[in-house]
């Protein structure tokens, strides 16, 4: 394994509790929800009627002409990169600039040695779907010229590769609820095999539309507590039903650690591992035993010589849903054994819904930020705890000074399990 240091130097998000990362980060430390009752006409039909929109709409942030160019999922990679990019101190190039003249003295890396990793679960699912209404009823010649760029899932990657002037890749993980955390692990890999030396890293998710959630609803994967939306994400509560759908995007400015220094760059935290692992076992449930979480956590770990002593925090994925749930915790019990009863665990995800391939990216700057400020959030809706056998923080917690490892964890539909190991610096 190469001994290159892999380190956060950007920070990035459009998220349901605030349109950028220092509101996103006081919205979950004060534990306030973002999650809303559906007020359009197509959702009265559907049995779970809540979702997490964005809180700032990305029509607020970005040129209103380039935004229609592309699919709602881009519009919030676009937003979330373009703050990682400047919060690490870089030059977004500007857009009408040949790509041909993009150069480090203008975005502050070589292009030939910059990357990018954004991932998202389900792709333009909004632009496939207003087209194809518009080809029913109102024939081919009103589907847009620019609906396949905007629909494909690569869409948000190649849009932000563009506009950064990468040239060393331009990747999209596509792997449901890991893909966003399978985006940082791909990133780390690319610096760690000298094949970059900044790799912008992420995921984005769009997907609140009759059609995903009547789909999702008629697995019974979503919550129905349409009568209070804001208690309706309840992981590891008792009385928990499902997960409720958000939508947004996070990013993260890796950079290897000798590339950061030599540009006197602000570091937040090391990407000190990552880990991904297959369940083989269902394409929708997770493993009961949860065996490849498991290890996943473990790898995260060895792959830079930490031991589950070191980690005192977990980022879980606590979906809020029945199985997975406690499936995960049995998979940290068993991943840690002794060590986890130090550790402090939280899911972001009762304050911002399930962001899908979004959410691995959402919640890896949430554990990079608790490591940074040493104050894990709470998670709310806590009201009668199933007894997993974790230290659940149901209200902010400060973590201990010195050398610290936390742990962010994402798994998918298909078998899909994703574990980053952050530690202090």
């Amino acid at each position: 394994m190469s001994n290159t240091r892999v380190v956060v130097t950007g920070l990035g998000v459009t998220s349901p509790v605030g349109g950028d990362v220092p509101s996103t980060w006081s919205a979950l430390t004060e534990g306030r929800s973002g999650v809303r009752l559906l007020e359009e006409e197509w959702a009265e039909q559907l049995n779970a009627r809540i979702a997490a929109r964005v809180a700032v709409e990305p029509s607020e942030v970005l040129d209103r002409v380039k935004a229609r160019r592309m699919d709602r999922s881009g519009q919030f990679a676009m937003v979330a990169a373009q703050e990682a990019w400047r919060d690490a101190g870089f030059t977004v190039p500007d857009p009408k600039a040949d790509p041909e003249d993009v150069d480090a003295a203008q975005s502050g890396v070589e292009p030939e040695r910059l990357a990018v990793a954004m991932a998202s679960g389900i792709g333009g699912v909004t632009t496939l779907l207003s087209n194809y209404d518009n080809l029913v009823e109102k024939g081919p010649r009103r589907v847009s010229p620019l609906a396949i760029p905007m629909l494909m899932p690569n869409g948000p990657s190649a849009a932000v590769g563009l506009a950064l002037g990468a040239r060393a890749g331009v990747h999209t993980p596509v792997s449901a609820c890991a893909a966003g955390n399978e985006s940082i692990a791909l990133g780390i890999d690319l610096i760690r095999l000298g094949r970059a030396d900044v790799v912008l890293v992420g995921g984005t998710e769009a997907a609140i539309h009759a059609l995903p959630m009547a789909a999702f609803g008629q697995m019974m994967a979503l919550s129905r507590r349409n009568d209070d939306p804001e208690a309706a994400s309840r992981p590891w509560d008792k009385g928990r039903d499902g997960f409720v759908l958000g939508e947004g995007a996070g990013a993260l400015v890796l950079e290897s650690a000798e590339h950061a220094e030599a540009r006197g760059a602000r570091v937040y935290a090391e990407a000190a591992g990552a880990a991904v692992t297959a369940d083989s076992h269902d394409i929708a449930q997770p493993d009961p035993a949860g065996a490849g979480a498991t290890r996943a956590m473990r790898r995260a770990l060895a792959e830079n010589g930490l031991s589950p002593r070191d980690v005192v925090h977990i980022n879980a994925h606590a979906t809020s849903t029945p199985q997975g749930d406690v499936a995960e915790a049995l998979a940290i019990r068993n991943a840690l054994g002794d060590a986890a009863e130090q550790v402090v665990v939280t899911s972001t995800k009762s304050l911002t819904g399930h962001l899908l391939g979004a959410a691995g990216a959402l919640e890896s700057v949430a554990t990079v930020l608790a490591l940074h400020h040493r104050v894990v959030p709470g998670t709310i809706n806590l009201d009668d705890p199933e007894d997993v056998g974790l230290d659940i923080a149901d209200k902010n917690r400060d973590l201990p000074q010195g050398d610290a490892v936390a742990l962010n964890n994402s798994f998918g539909f298909g078998g899909h399990n994703v574990a980053i190991a952050f530690r202090s610096v």
